[in-house]
């Protein structure tokens, strides 16, 4: 089965749904309140990017909106390649992304951005990615990493073969084949599954980290949105998704060091935490390294940060002022808590979310 119309016409509506939040924030899914009542700012921003991150610019637009009511943000969940490649030729005014700009990147002429100034990468949503699957009757499904490697390289073919079912007593697997689901768009949700998997399962997953899906094998959906549809439309499928989209699918425990954990956005921010900063790049560009061996107790090591991007300097000086004001608002404790609740992600430590705050404080 070719699954690839089920993400074009689920993404067009995720992209209908959150450009109608923008354009009408009191009609939008509960939000944060705004840190302001009433401001001065006016003007539009428009936002491409993250499909994963999609929900909690929904609820963030809605919030930042009631307090800033001349002032409209869109966000359009094209994918984080997507958003990334229309910062750098200025046809967005910021990006969400799922992965930090590369140095190669980092190295373009950002045309929104002042000459001389550069882009910078600020975390703004954790998230656990989930590997959801759905078939019938399975419903605690237990999977390591080299399995998990070798279901997505399509190495490992039925649902019952001896290395799903030999972490998995007494549960009945069927026989039938498996309908890998992966994204077809360039995701920054798949260069961080595939971050993990590089990690700890190399002797299986001899594809090197990227963002887009390297394997000639299952079906491709674009976006998250997309992926959730095709998934639930395919028996004994399974897929790589951001948690906010696997709502109505089943999750797989992960192996963690010698234990099997239950996804938990908690897990995930934990690894966030012990992770360091990225070396090597301006100060108040705040790129993860993320530590994808963690095996603290309870860890998520299969997670994703999204970041927003923007330039250091705008052209713009207005525009400027708006990214900063919206940057600033999501981070805030009351936005990320909104987006905790609506998304299911976790917010951002205050350790972290100091350090945000202190890298949007220098845009212009």
């Amino acid at each position: 089965m070719n699954l690839k119309r089920y993400g074009v016409a689920v993404a067009i509506l995720a992209t209908a749904a959150i450009s109608l939040t923008a354009c009408a924030s009191n009609e939008a899914a509960p939000a944060a309140t705004a840190t302001k009542t009433a401001s001065n700012l006016t003007g539009t921003l428009n936002g491409i990017g993250s499909s994963a991150q999609g929900a909690a610019e929904t609820t963030w637009i809605a919030g930042f909106q009631t307090g800033n009511p001349n002032v409209t943000v869109n966000y359009d969940p094209q994918g984080s390649g997507a958003g990334r490649t229309s910062f750098i030729a200025g046809s967005a005014d910021f990006a969400g992304s799922d992965a930090a700009l590369k140095t190669t990147e980092l190295a373009s002429t950002f045309v929104a951005c002042a000459a001389g100034s550069s882009a910078i990468d600020l975390p703004v949503y954790i998230s656990p990615i989930a590997i959801a699957y759905n078939v019938a009757g399975v419903t605690n499904l237990k999977l390591d990493a080299p399995t998990i490697a070798g279901i997505f390289k399509g190495t490992i073919k039925t649902w019952n073969d001896p290395a799903i079912a030999g972490q998995n007593a007494g549960v009945t697997l069927p026989s039938a084949p498996i309908t890998v689901v992966h994204r077809s768009d360039d995701s920054g949700t798949t260069q961080n599954f595939t971050e993990y998997l590089s990690a700890n399962a190399k002797s299986v997953w001899d594809a090197p980290a990227s963002q887009t899906y390297p394997y000639p094998v299952g079906d491709a959906a674009k976006g998250t949105s997309g992926v959730a549809a095709a998934t639930k439309a395919a028996a004994n499928s399974i897929a790589y998704i951001d948690e906010s989209g696997a709502a109505g699918l089943s999750i797989a425990q992960l192996k963690v060091g010698s234990s099997y954990v239950k996804i938990s956005a908690a897990g995930a921010a934990a690894v966030v935490a012990a992770s360091p900063i990225t070396t090597g790049r301006a100060a108040n560009d705040l790129a993860i390294a993320l530590n994808r061996m963690d095996t603290s107790k309870n860890a998520w090591p299969l997670v994703l940060v999204s970041y927003l991007i923007t330039c250091q300097t705008y052209k713009d000086a207005a525009k400027g002022a708006l990214v900063k004001a919206y940057a600033d608002y999501v981070v805030s404790p009351e936005a990320q808590k909104a987006a905790a609740s609506q998304a299911g992600s976790a917010p951002l430590s205050t350790a972290l979310a100091s350090k945000v705050s202190a890298a949007i404080a220098t845009i212009k």
